[in-house]
């Protein structure tokens, strides 16, 4: 049996996957915010989950951020863990070892594993939502990288910019500026479109809307997104590119964004394989489990 673990920033989650994936036992909690509490209650769910199936399982564990080569977290969006060797702490909690990637990456290989990627050899996994994030899974097993920042698409620097885009470049968290991020998720698609129009609206109403306005913000977005896959596929060459996050709902992404990537790539010769998730809110604590193979 395997445990695969979702550390949110608002919510944890726990899933048990018994032989072929079969969901054993499940449950979501509120995210403790402190370091110590989160330990000690990841330790009690785990305990938890062993009791309610009657068994020790490997575990997997799904952060927003990384590990260092030296066992400490950064970059995490969850700041009280940054700075401390969670991963070592929650084993010594658990007595047993553990394994620990950034959630996108679970994202990734849990659709490279048993979902909209399943039996490809080269799956780039995009979260595309409240953040932009990505994930690479090639042959079964996530590249994490020499820093641990493999996938983290989200920030480059948007590609080909026109000079409005250079000139406007919105500030990115992370302290820089024209990221990714800052163009392509679901508050920028809201900011975008109350620069161009001085009005309100959130991503999910812009895309469904009929209106001019919202036309084309959209158009701006599915082209952003675009030159960024198409910078992704150049150096990788997917064999699928796999959505996820709520803008991974908008249908017209799978039928405008593979002629325009192929346009902006190098000479593909073909349209580039581009798909939504199968397991929605579920991919990251399953691709956590996934962390172990069966």
């Amino acid at each position: 049996m395997r445990f695969g673990i979702d550390l949110g920033g608002t919510k944890t989650e726990l899933l048990a996957l018994g032989p072929g994936g079969v969901e054993r036992w499940r449950k979501r909690v509120a995210t403790v915010k402190d370091y110590d509490g989160t330990v000690r209650a990841l330790a009690e769910l785990v305990r938890e989950a062993e009791s309610q199936t009657g068994g020790q399982g490997s575990i997997g564990l799904a952060i927003p951020g990384c590990e260092t080569a030296s066992g400490i977290i950064k970059n995490a969006n969850s700041t009280w863990l940054i700075g401390h060797p969670f991963r070592k702490d929650l084993q010594d909690a658990l007595g047993r070892e553990l394994r620990l990637a950034n959630d996108a990456n679970c994202f990734a290989l849990s659709e490279a594993s048993d979902g909209a990627g399943a039996g490809e050899a080269v799956v780039f996994g995009v979260i595309a939502g409240t953040g932009v994030g990505g994930g690479v899974v090639v042959n079964g097993q996530v590249l994490g990288g020499a820093h641990g920042i493999a996938g983290e698409w989200g920030h480059m620097p948007l590609p080909a910019p026109s000079v409005e885009e250079v000139t406007s470049a919105p500030l990115c968290y992370c302290g820089k500026r024209g990221c990714l991020e800052s163009w392509c998720s679901g508050p920028a698609l809201s900011a975008d479109f109350k620069r161009a129009t001085g009005r309100d609206a959130t991503a999910e109403e812009i895309a469904a809307s009929g209106g001019a306005q919202e036309r084309a913000a959209m158009d701006r977005l599915v082209d952003r997104l675009a030159r960024s896959l198409a910078t992704v596929v150049n150096i990788l060459d997917p064999d699928v590119i796999v959505m996820g996050g709520g803008l991974s709902n908008i249908a017209r992404l799978y039928s405008d964004l593979p002629p325009l990537v192929e346009e902006y790539a190098f000479t593909l010769g073909a349209q580039p394989k581009i798909v939504k998730n199968m397991h929605g809110d579920s991919s990251g604590v399953r691709g956590a489990a996934w962390l172990w193979p069966e």
